[in-house]
């Protein structure tokens, strides 16, 4: 009989009574945490050092806080109107000022990217393990407690897993195991009348839960959104050339990363505008010999099969691209989901016609070929292509996603390995690792000769696109894998790649690439469709002011230690006169006025990088709602 509480410290005393002073705690990744129940957790451990508590998770979502740099003046009123109300997890504070208590132990398989990568306790307990075999990770670490945030059925007879059927399906055969053993184990809900309540497998019964929390400030809690990015111009020019590899009738998968809405926004141009497509695709050429790009529209529609339900994936169904049935009548499996405000509350309001057809299901399912009916789901999920972003690639067709080569954890491998795997298992499936060409202001080449650190080994290659073209290495040669990559780098690294690639006796003395691909020449051959490559192609939370303050001080980011640059924007800084648009821009870092010499040295290289930023966009509009129809 499930056990219904309306007090979360209760509730967490409860648990303890139940399964002793040694907690094993797995919460899910992402979004379906039961924060409330963590905390009341943590905080009992914190006051008790004979409770040994052990936290085992993904993707622990942080809001942002405010401060007194660039970066921190920009997030620090966006926190206060977008996560109000957001439940913060206790144990991420106190591990982000290293003050986890000597009992409580947090293990993590994928970080919030690049936010911990100078934190000792969450890069010693990052633990490098596969998606598809995380469940079975949590089982071996004595896993006794899973505590999740569900949606409750108006009746509250069912509680749907809601944003994360991912693990949790996994795990429930597990504990029915586990009890057959003898040991104490909870399924624990925390309600929560934000959550899209997601029918299906999702929909468990009642008394599939050991206990639950309702009521009160848990059941209102804001659910944490992600707001929309601005989509820069080497991410639309990726968007495009992947939108051009998924043919009509086939399979999407889209990771988690900014290149998300690139590739809805460009599938969506293709469908509504071929001829529009075809010309944008053309004037970008360095498409491979090898394959046929596909520019027409999509009649027979798109199956999803996405570890992540991201809002690029709604936008399609809702423009009519994401429609063609599995053999069960889904267009649409996923794992888990996690996006901005409006992505949940299309979610809670959505047609429940419309929801059937979407079906939120097991990791297992997901991110592998299920075993039972093997051949349905293979021919349900038929010219698939799995899209997922990379830090680095090398000539030679190594990728790396997930960490430096010095040891730091960037993310984490998550399910991109599994959907490579899935790729070479699947007939006329491709795998596609997508990068920008440059980082750091352009200053340091993502195509390298070698890299110290690898996700996607190259005996394992398939497609890698940049911003200047697709680079087709399956099955290729060294010689024409290095041709293909070199060729897709930016033109300050092609030389040197190729001088290196020559010396390792993989390329013939005197190679040339097809082309030496310019940044210059990218930006002004994008320039006649800037109407159809919006910074903002399905809208955003942020403000005027936060829109145009965003790629600035992207390129400030990436400017960082280049100090000659950073010179320069000063100097330039100081000399400009903001225009109307940039004092509000301005106003909203607290800089109109600046009072000291650091702050007008803010104001002025913010000031040099707003007017690059708004010099590189050109025409470009900063919002929309994708390609226009």
């Amino acid at each position: 009989m499930v056990l219904r509480f309306d007090e979360e410290n209760q509730l967490a005393r409860a648990i303890v009574e139940r399964v002793g002073r040694r907690v094993v705690l797995a919460l899910p990744l992402g979004l379906g945490k039961g924060n409330h129940v963590a905390n009341a957790l943590y905080r009992l451990a914190k006051d008790d050092p004979s409770i040994d508590l052990t936290i085992f998770t993904a993707l622990s979502l942080d809001p942002p806080s405010g401060g007194r740099g660039l970066a921190d003046r920009f997030a620090g009123p966006l926190a206060e109107r977008l996560y109000d109300g957001v439940t913060r997890l206790d144990y991420v504070d106190a591990r982000r000022k290293g003050a986890l208590p000597k009992n409580v132990e947090v293990v993590e398989f994928f970080l919030q990217a690049g936010s911990l990568l100078h934190n000792r306790a969450a890069q010693e307990n990052y633990i490098s393990v596969n998606y598809t075999h995380a469940a079975r990770r949590v089982v071996a670490s004595g896993v006794n407690v899973v505590a999740q945030l569900v949606g409750p059925s108006p009746d509250r007879s069912h509680y749907s897993l809601g944003s994360n059927t991912d693990m949790t399906l996994d795990l429930l055969p597990e504990f029915e195991r586990l009890r057959g053993e003898g040991r104490k184990v909870l399924l624990v809900g925390e309600a929560n009348r934000e959550m899209p309540f997601m029918g299906g497998a999702a929909a468990l019964p009642a008394d599939r839960f050991d206990m639950i929390l309702e009521g009160g400030i848990a059941e209102t809690a804001r659910l944490f959104p992600v707001p929309k990015q601005p989509v820069s111009l080497a991410e639309h020019a990726i968007g495009l050339y992947a939108a051009a590899l998924v043919k009509d009738g086939g399979t999407i998968q889209i990771g988690i990363g900014g290149m998300g809405d690139a590739i809805a926004n460009a599938l969506i141009l293709r469908h509504r505008d071929p001829q529009r497509f075809r010309a944008a695709l053309e004037a970008l050429g360095n498409w491979p010999a090898s394959m046929t790009p596909e520019t027409g529209r999509f009649e027979e529609g798109l199956y999803g099969l996405s570890e992540m339900f991201v809002d690029p994936l709604m936008q399609l169904i809702d423009a009519g691209i994401l429609k063609r049935p599995a053999s069960d009548g889904k267009i649409l499996h996923a794992g888990f989901f996690v996006g901005p405000s409006g992505f949940y509350r299309r979610l809670r309001d959505m047609e429940p016609e419309l929801k059937e057809t979407i079906a939120m299901r097991e990791i297992s399912f997901i991110n592998d070929l299920p075993v039972e009916e093997r051949a349905r789901h293979a021919a349900d999920r038929r010219n698939a292509r799995f899209f997922n972003s990379a830090m680095i690639a090398t000539a030679l067709g190594d990728v790396c996603s997930d960490q430096l080569e010095d040891g730091h954890v960037v993310s984490g491998v998550g399910g991109q390995f599994n959907f490579v795997d899935q790729a070479f298992a699947l007939r006329d499936a491709r795998s596609v690792l997508m990068l920008p060409s440059t980082r750091n202001g352009g200053r340091r080449s993502n195509i390298r000769w070698a890299y110290g650190h690898t996700t996607v080994p190259r005996h394992m290659k398939d497609v890698v696109v940049t911003e200047y073209g697709v680079a087709d290495i399956r099955g290729r040669t060294d010689r024409d894998t290095v041709a293909a990559t070199v060729g897709i780098a930016d033109e300050a690294a092609q030389g040197t790649l190729i001088g290196e690639a020559v010396a390792a006796l993989k390329l013939e003395p005197g190679h040339r690439p097809r082309r030496w691909n310019k940044r210059a020449a990218l930006e002004a051959t994008l320039a006649p469709f800037a109407d159809v490559l919006p910074a903002y192609p399905f809208g955003t939370e942020l403000s005027e002011e936060e829109q145009r303050l965003a790629p600035a001080l992207l390129r400030l980011k990436e400017a960082r230690g280049n100090w000659p640059l950073m010179a320069k924007r000063l100097v330039r800084g100081m000399r400009l006169k903001p225009e109307a648009a940039e004092t509000a821009a301005l106003a909203r870092m607290n800089l109109e006025a600046p009072a000291g010499l650091s702050e007008r040295a803010m104001r002025a290289v913010l000031l040099a990088s707003l007017r690059e930023a708004s010099g590189a966009e050109g025409p470009r509009r900063r919002d929309g709602g994708g390609a226009p129809s």
